[in-house]
Order: structure tokens, then sequence, then C-alpha cells
């Protein structure tokens, strides 16, 4: 009851996520292929399907150093008001490493956004004073990832923290390439957006089960297209007798 009491309060639908992640990775069992839900078994099937749920339940602490357990000893639940009318193109990961913002790029990086090409620059200019302003050293750790959203007059909305690892995508970077920026001399900070149509990643709103991939014989999908097969041709040759 709290959580639908919850869910009306903040307009009747929300994003829900843990203390950490929330489940992009199972957005593909909704229609919408979104993260929107209305009641609570919607959430609750959410969370169920998600791999980084999953993660966060089980394994969080497994790449720190000094861990004295797996995971936490509290979850939280958070709901957000869905805005439908947010641009996700407008969203951006940022990686800082020893306080030193060296990287940005967008989130949503299954579509192109010829928009993000024109405010490429100043995207640029305004996130890396926000952070300064705002955010150095201010976190409590030296290297993290932190998203933001930048408004249409410009203004930047902090939305969450991430950290600084494997466990965090690093989108249209590598963890590779990140890294090496720290080692080389080219320090200098770099925003990376989709410049067109065939720089589309495949991305976690579109991840399926791979049992719903895996096609090869005696796999589930490859027996369900059978029986529809067959079907089909049942179905066919019963309307050609009857004709």
């Amino acid at each position: 009851m709290e959580i639908k009491a919850s869910i009306e309060s903040l307009g009747g639908a929300v994003f829900p996520k843990l203390n950490w992640s929330a489940p992009k990775d199972s957005a593909w069992i909704s229609s919408t292929g979104n993260l929107k839900r209305t009641s609570f078994s919607e959430i609750a099937l959410l969370l169920w399907s998600s791999d980084s749920v999953a993660h966060d339940l089980c394994h969080a602490y497994d790449s720190c150093k000094d861990k004295t357990s797996s995971r936490p000893s509290n979850f939280f639940l958070a709901l957000h008001k869905w805005y439908p009318s947010l641009k996700p193109e407008m969203e951006l990961r940022c990686f800082v490493h020893h306080e030193l913002l060296i990287g940005i790029c967008q989130r949503e990086v299954t579509n192109f956004y010829p928009a993000l090409i024109e405010r490429k620059g100043v995207l640029k200019t305004t996130i890396q004073g926000f952070f300064t302003e705002n955010v150095k050293g201010k976190f409590g750790s030296e290297s993290y990832t932190f998203g933001v959203y930048v408004t249409k007059d410009g203004r930047v909305k902090l939305l969450d923290f991430n950290p600084w690892g494997a466990s965090t995508l690093p989108l249209l970077f590598t963890w590779d390439e990140l890294e090496e920026k720290l080692r080389g001399e080219d320090s200098e900070l770099e925003l990376r957006i989709v410049e067109s149509r065939c720089g589309i990643r495949p991305g976690l709103k579109t991840a399926v089960p791979y049992d719903y991939l895996d096609t090869s014989p005696g796999i589930g999908w490859d027996q369900f297209l059978r029986n529809a097969d067959k079907e089909l041709r049942q179905q066919t040759s019963f309307a050609e007798a009857g004709a």
C-alpha cells in the first residue's frame, strides 16, 4: 500500500531503481521499451528480470579491494517521478579520475541526435563548469562517474553517481581508453557523441535473454519457430481442403 500511495503521489507513473542501479537491462520486458511503471507488480517484474539489480543484491562490492562483505546491509527502492517530456539526448555520463574530469558522453547511445552535434562545444563547457563548481572535491571518492541532464535553457541537473570501473558502462568509451588517457600526455576533456547513424551502438534497451536470441537446433526459440511454422502449414492445408 505504501508503494501504491507513493506512485499516486508522483503522478501515477514512476521510474524505479535500487540503491545504485536502475533495471535498464530489463526494459525489453515492457511493450514500450522503457522503465515507466504504474503499479507494484510492474515494478517487481522489472526488478526480478534485471541482472543489474541482481548484481547489486549479491555482488555489489566484489570489485572493492577492502570489502568486508559482498553486498550492502540495507537496500532501498527509489521511485522517481516519470517525466515524459525529458529528452534522452540531453542525458550524459561523466568520467572522473583523481578529481579530474576526463570524459563525457551521451548515455543514450542507441540513437543519433543531430542536435547534439550542434551543441557539442556548449555542452562540454557547461558540464565542465558545473563539475568544477558543484561536484569536484565534494563527493566521497576521487574516482567515479556521474550522470547529468542538461535542460533546454542550459541548466545542469545532477542525476546519479556510479563507481569507476567495469560495473559501470563506459558507453562510447572503453575502460582501456579512459585508463590510457590517464597514462598519456593527452588528459584534455573529451566529449563523445554518436556523430552519425553509422555510430549507433546496441544498448541495454534492446537486450533480451540469450535464450530468446539463440536459434540453434534444440534451443527453445528454435523449437518455438518450428511449432509456429508447423501450425501455419496445418492451417493453410485446412483452408485449401475446405475451399
